[in-house]
C-alpha cells in the first residue's frame, strides 16, 4: 500500500508500505477520508520528521477484513470512524472508553503507530465506532479528532439557545465549534487574527466576528452583548493571550471550555475566575461513546459538516496538503481516496 510520511524539516513523501493483515481481534479498514490536524505539525516542522510512522489519526473508511475473535456487531463493509486510541483495554479509563488516558500501554494511531494517510489502516476492531449513512467519510474523518473535540468542549457546558459562546481561533477546531454552537442554539462570536478565516467561520453561521489586532476583544465583547459579556467560550488556539481573554469576555457565573493546546500559560485566578465565580473545563478529545453521541447529534440537527472541508486532496498531494494547512489555509483540509 501507498503511506505518507515526515522525512523531517516540512519535507513529505509517499512511500510503498506492506499491506496490513488483521490479527486477532483487530480490523484492516480502507482509508477513505483522513483529516489534517494541527496537532500534525509539530512532527511535520521536526527534523525528525515521523520516523518512518505514516501519521493522520482522523481516518475514516470501510472494514476490508477482520481478525479472528472480532465480535458480531461489526462486518466487513461497515463504514467507520477510528477512535484513534487503544489502551490496555481493561483499567478503568479504557472500561470508560477514554483508552487515550490508559496509564499502561497506550497507542496513539498517527503517532506510536502507523495511522491514516494510508491506502489501509490496522487497529483494534473496538476502536471502531459506526459511520452513519447520512454522514460523508470527510463528515467522519473530522469527528474523528477536530470537530469531535469543538463539540464535546461545548457540550460539557451544557450550551443552548440561552448562551452567546465567543469561539477563540478559527482554524479547522475553531470553525467547528462554531458550526457546532451554532446547532446547539447559541448565539456565536468567532476571534481570529485572520480576516479570511474570520469570513469563513461567518459562511458557516458565526453571528459576529472579531479581529484582536484590529479591536479591542473584550470591549467588543461587552457591546454586542449589552454589556453582559458572553456566557460562554470555547479556547481553541492554544495562545497565552487567547487564554486570558477567553475568561475577560465573560459575564459572571460564565463558563469556559480550554480545548487548545499550546505552550504553558498563566490565567487571572483571582480577578477572573473566583471574583466572577466562572467554571473552567479542560477538555481533550472524548470517549468512544460520545463519538458516537457525536455522530448521532450531527445526523439528528442535520449539520452540514462538509461545509468544513476546504480542500480535497489525492495522497500523492499530501505535500502540498501540509504545506497549505502550515501556511494558514482556511477550513478543514482531507486527504482522500477513490473508492
Amino acid at each position: 500500500m501507498k503511506g505518507l510520511v515526515f522525512t523531517g524539516g516540512e519535507a513529505v513523501e509517499v512511500r510503498d508500505f506492506p499491506d496490513p493483515q488483521a490479527g486477532a481481534g483487530e480490523a484492516v479498514v480502507r482509508v477513505r477520508a483522513s483529516g489534517v490536524c494541527g496537532s500534525d505539525l509539530p512532527r511535520y516542522r521536526d527534523e525528525a520528521g515521523s520516523k518512518g510512522i505514516i501519521p493522520g489519526h482522523e481516518p475514516a473508511g470501510e472494514v476490508v477484513e477482520l481478525g479472528p475473535g472480532v465480535p458480531p456487531g461489526l462486518r466487513v463493509g461497515d463504514r467507520v470512524m477510528v477512535h484513534h486510541y487503544a489502551g490496555c483495554g481493561f483499567c478503568e479509563v479504557c472500561a470508560m472508553g477514554f483508552e487515550q488516558a490508559c496509564p499502561n500501554d497506550r497507542v496513539t494511531y498517527g503517532t506510536g503507530a502507523h495511522g491514516g494517510h494510508a491506502e489501509f489502516i490496522s487497529v483494534p476492531a473496538r476502536t471502531l465506532v459506526h459511520l452513519p449513512e447520512e454522514l460523508s467519510f470527510e463528515a467522519g474523518a473530522a469527528i474523528a479528532c477536530g470537530t469531535g473535540t469543538a463539540w464535546n468542549g461545548l457540550k460539557k457546558m451544557d450550551i443552548s439557545g440561552r448562551d452567546t459562546v465567543a469561539v477563540f481561533g478559527q482554524g479547522p477546531v475553531g470553525v467547528s465549534g462554531v458550526v457546532s454552537a451554532k446547532a446547539m442554539g447559541a448565539r456565536v462570536i468567532a476571534v481570529d487574527i485572520s480576516d479570511e478565516r474570520l469570513d469563513f467561520a461567518r459562511e458557516l453561521g458565526a453571528d459576529v466576528t472579531i479581529n484582536p489586532l484590529q479591536t479591542d476583544v473584550v470591549a467588543a465583547v461587552a457591546e454586542v452583548t449589552g454589556g453582559r459579556g458572553a456566557t460562554a467560550s470555547l479556547e481553541t488556539s492554544g495562545a497565552e493571550v487567547a487564554r486570558q481573554q477567553a475568561l475577560e469576555v465573560l459575564s459572571y457565573f460564565g463558563k469556559c471550555s480550554y480545548i487548545g493546546n499550546g505552550a504553558p500559560s498563566r490565567i487571572d485566578i483571582r480577578g477572573e475566575v473566583i471574583r466572577k465565580v466562572l467554571t473552567i473545563y479542560g477538555s481533550w478529545t472524548f470517549t468512544k461513546a460520545e463519538q458516537i453521541d457525536i455522530a448521532r447529534f450531527m445526523v439528528d440537527n442535520r449539520v452540514d459538516l462538509d461545509a468544513l472541508i476546504s480542500t480535497r486532496y489525492p495522497l500523492s498531494e499530501g505535500g502540498r496538503a501540509y504545506r497549505e494547512f502550515a501556511g494558514g489555509a482556511i477550513g478543514k483540509p482531507m486527504i482522500v481516496f477513490d473508492a
